[in-house]
């Protein structure tokens, strides 16, 4: 059996830049509810929509813990940037489940596609000769006014199966042209990962665009047998979120200790001065970066240990334990 540790990509060192730039343009983009264009092309180049493309359309199949780990360093300039490129990355994993004939539609162009969309079955499906005639609208939508292609999840006829439980669902990639985005983006936190409402009315998609959603929860795409896309999406879906938790949680705590640091220097915390003793803000400081050293341990120790040698079936409770040690109430 192969143990060798799967090769990196670089994605974690380039992350770094996307988050300096990212930061300088946070408030554009809080302002103007999406990133701003410079942002998402430098989000693109980084890598993260080719992260885990198929190796065959010239991607990188990379590994969960470097996924994680570039999405941190993302979070800590910018969130609603980490957010994104979390979608880029996550949304072509899920795109990978697809027909080998969606792999060439999806990246004939180039790995670096910005895929978007929703698994929630929103919309209905209806079969016809060669394919399905897709409406719905789905909402929250990251990133959507600079996607290139959207994965989309519909119901579907049930087709002599039993009527108990959840109707049957199929997901389906449309190209840019075949939907349109209403802007219902008006949420007051992270504005700036423009989560629109995707609208498709009576779209065609050929049958080689589609696949039944449950293929994704097992892990069985259609055309890859890379551990990135065999490993049931229940597994890693956390790991789209929790990341960018524990890099904000970074960023606070540097501007936390800065201003502490500042306050300190001013006099703060000395016998006979009002407000917190000084062992106050040491106890804040030790109780906060040993959360988020808690938080990050999750991704390396747990995962490196049990999960194999490509490191891309992480547990689904850690991810979501270091997500509970990053909330602000946990300082």
């Amino acid at each position: 059996m192969d143990t060798q540790a799967p090769q990196r990509t670089g994605l974690v060192s380039r992350s770094a830049e996307l988050a300096e730039l990212a930061r300088h343009r946070a408030q554009d983009a809080e302002s103007q509810r999406r990133l701003t264009p410079d942002v998402v092309d430098r989000m693109l180049r980084t890598g993260f929509a080719r992260h885990f493309v198929p190796a065959a359309q010239d991607g990188a199949e990379g590994t969960s813990e470097e996924f994680t780990e570039a999405v941190a360093t993302v979070a800590e300039g910018c969130a609603a940037t980490a957010w994104c490129a979390s979608v880029a990355s996550s949304l072509a994993r899920m795109a990978a489940c697809l027909p080998q004939e969606a792999h060439a539609d999806i990246w004939g162009a180039g790995p670096d596609t910005f895929v978007v969309g929703s698994l929630f079955p929103i919309g209905r499906a209806t079969p016809v000769a060669g394919g399905w005639r897709v409406s719905g609208s789905w909402a929250y939508i990251s990133g959507v006014d600079y996607s290139d292609w959207a994965v989309v999840c519909a119901v579907v006829p049930r087709n002599g199966e039993p009527q108990g439980g959840p109707p049957p669902a199929r997901l389906f990639a449309l190209l840019r042209t075949e939907y349109v985005i209403k802007d219902t983006w008006t949420g007051s936190d992270m504005r700036g990962t423009g989560s629109n409402s995707l609208v498709a009315d009576d779209v065609f998609v050929p049958e080689s665009r589609s696949i039944d959603r449950q293929r994704l929860f097992d892990g069985q795409p259609a055309a890859s047998s890379a551990d990135c896309h065999t490993v049931p999406i229940q597994a890693v879906n956390g790991l789209s979120c929790a990341p960018i938790a524990l890099g904000a949680a970074r960023d606070a705590l540097a501007l936390w200790t800065g201003d502490t640091a500042e306050r300190l220097g001013r006099g703060a915390g000395r016998p006979g001065v009002p407000g917190p003793a000084r062992s106050t803000y040491e106890a804040v400081l030790t109780r906060s970066a040993a959360d988020i050293d808690v938080a990050t341990g999750c991704w390396s120790g747990p995962r490196a240990s049990r999960t194999g040698a490509h490191g891309s079936r992480p547990r689904k409770r850690p991810a979501t334990y270091a997500t509970t040690r990053c909330r602000p109430s946990s300082w």
